[in-house]
């Protein structure tokens, strides 16, 4: 096997970059927001907090919110190709 090369955040720079009106600090009402089972979500990565990020390649996907789990983070349930996976995701990576 090959070794891998790089950390997860690799090839990511355009990805993760934001918009320069959403630069600056974060707004706490994103940090602390709710959401219910059922809830359909988009996930995209805040470049800004560590805590609670997904893979990069999931990044803007729509999953559906199955349950509070693990302290703050949600668990959302994501198809990739045929299969359906689960991510453990923080509230600021989210949004309806």
């Amino acid at each position: 096997m090959v070794t891998r090369i790089g950390s997860k955040q690799r090839k990511t720079r355009h990805k993760f970059k934001r918009h320069y009106r959403d630069q600056g600090k974060i707004p706490l009402s994103r940090y602390f927001q709710q959401f219910i089972e059922g809830d359909k979500v988009n996930l995209k990565i805040n470049s800004n907090v560590v805590k609670g990020r997904f893979f990069p390649r999931f990044h803007g996907l729509t999953g559906k919110i199955t349950g509070k789990m693990k302290g703050t983070c949600y668990e959302v349930i994501i198809k990739d190709g045929g299969k359906t996976k689960s991510l453990f995701v923080h509230p600021i990576h989210l949004s309806k």
